[in-house]
């Protein structure tokens, strides 16, 4: 089991600059950033790497000051959370705006919590906030750094600060102990991570899913659509296997989107980053609304980008008095309004009971080996040569079209090349034949396939002559 690394907390006003400098830190786009406060709703956590040391940065949600938001409550609640667990605090204050009463709040929050804590002035490129620079020690956390998040300057000398602050024990790179393998948390190399994407529409349950499975309250879940606005990563160690969730920003209908404002579409657009950094995606439905259309294209996003997908249809206990006829006719529907997922395993689960929620991490363990598994040639061809004997693709031309051999040149999700006498593309229909059949003979339970046509070249032919 991987380590875990110190953890290094952004707290302050909304709108002071923590989710330009969480990006800064990062080098991401993980959280969203616009002029408008209380943007940040979630606590967002990604490793940092300085000077050859690591480290966990969360973003919170603006703990203090006006909010307009019906959630603050909750925003609030998940930041003294992070405040409570944090090895380190960062206080991100506006240099422009000087000192003003909610700073002094989360600042007397932050000495009750008896943490290590510094602070960081944004915004110090104005020479107004330079100037004004020394008024921000009467809050009583020390050291004090000058920064400007947005530009990068002194960026370099808060994260020298925050290493000291740190315990040297766990920072630069610890060896591991006895029996363990050191595993760097959060990178894309990790042994056996596996990075999931929840996706879906708007409630239909995806965050009460998310915190089903991580066992805790982790995700704000409320009964207004659109409540996760950043896509928030969480690691859930299962059966010695590490898996990262993320709990997408709700997708829309793009006029919807366009109605939400600057805050909606970076949401979309957080989403549809998350699908293509995802290894499986977990296509979350309301079962008492059905598949819409908007689930097909989302769906449909995930195809295209060559993911793992399991359909989740949520909601399931409110289905139970439905009867077993209800069963066959929503999954026939949904088979229906989803052809293209006829790859994709569906299951019945209920995030607000838990029902069928372990059968989902069994399920994403499957999929995640599929959609690296890789059939050796010799196998392969044995199987082509009977497919091929039994049902020869159709000639478009005069002379007849043969499969002369296969390989598989790449996993996640699998790709296969198949290579004729003349032909460069099979018809539709064959190629849906083809994956059937690799799917009867191979299992690929819900991972796409893809599949390319080569003629073999003259130079081949010439090749296997003189040979």
């Amino acid at each position: 089991m991987a380590r875990a690394l110190p953890s290094v907390v952004l707290v302050g006003r909304p709108n002071v600059g923590k989710s330009t400098l969480f990006n800064r830190l990062t080098h991401s786009r993980r959280a969203i950033v616009t002029a408008i406060p209380g943007t940040t709703r979630d606590v967002i956590t990604y490793p940092v790497e300085w000077q050859g040391a690591r480290f966990e940065l969360t973003d919170t949600g603006g703990m203090f000051g006006a909010s307009a938001d019906p959630l603050h409550a909750l925003v609030l609640e998940r930041g003294r959370r992070a405040i409570a667990d944090a090895d380190l605090l960062v206080l991100v204050v506006d240099g422009r705006e000087g000192v003003v009463p909610g700073d002094r709040d989360i600042a007397r929050a932050l000495h009750e919590a008896d943490k290590p804590a510094l602070l960081a002035v944004n915004k110090t490129d104005d020479r107004r906030a330079r100037a004004g620079v020394l008024e921000f020690h009467q809050l009583g956390v020390d050291p004090v750094v000058e920064i400007s998040a947005e530009h990068g300057e002194g960026v370099g000398d808060l994260l020298d600060a925050i290493l000291e602050q740190l315990p040297r024990r766990s920072v630069v790179n610890a060896q591991p102990a006895s029996g363990e393998e050191a595993v760097p948390a959060g990178s894309a190399e990790t042994l056996d991570e596996v990075s999931i994407a929840i996706i879906g529409r708007p409630n239909a349950g995806k965050s009460s899913l998310v915190n089903r499975l991580l066992r805790e309250e982790r995700m704000i879940v409320s009964e207004m659509p659109g409540t996760t606005r950043d896509s928030v990563d969480s690691v859930l160690t299962w059966h010695r296997r590490q898996f990262r969730i993320v709990d997408t920003a709700g997708i829309r209908r793009p006029s919807r989107v366009a109605r939400g404002g600057q805050v909606e579409s970076l949401s979309v657009l957080l989403a549809q980053r998350s699908i293509e950094a995802s290894d499986i995606v977990v296509l979350v439905v309301d079962a008492s609304v059905g598949v819409t259309d908007q689930d097909a294209t989302i769906a449909g996003a995930a195809d295209k980008a060559g993911r793992g997908i399991i359909i989740a249809a949520n909601k399931w206990d409110l289905m139970k008095d439905r009867g077993p006829e209800f069963v066959k006719t929503f999954d026939a529907e949904l088979r229906e309004q989803l052809k293209f997922l006829d790859y994709a395993p569906v299951l019945h689960i209920s995030a607000a009971t838990g029902e069928r929620t372990p059968r989902l991490l069994e399920t994403i363990d499957r999929v995640a080996a599929s959609r690296r598994k890789r059939i050796k040639t010799p196998e392969l061809n044995r199987l082509v040569e009977r497919i091929s004997l039994e049902h020869p693709p159709a000639s478009p031309g005069r002379k007849h079209v043969r499969i002369l051999y296969a390989t598989q040149i790449g996993v996640a999700p699998p790709t296969f090349v198949f290579f004729t006498n003349v032909a460069t593309s099979f018809h539709f229909s064959y190629t849906r034949f083809l994956e059937n059949r690799l799917r009867e003979a191979f299992g690929f339970e819900g991972t796409p396939i893809r599949m390319h046509v080569r003629a073999r070249t003259r130079t081949a032919k010439r090749g296997e002559r003189s040979g």
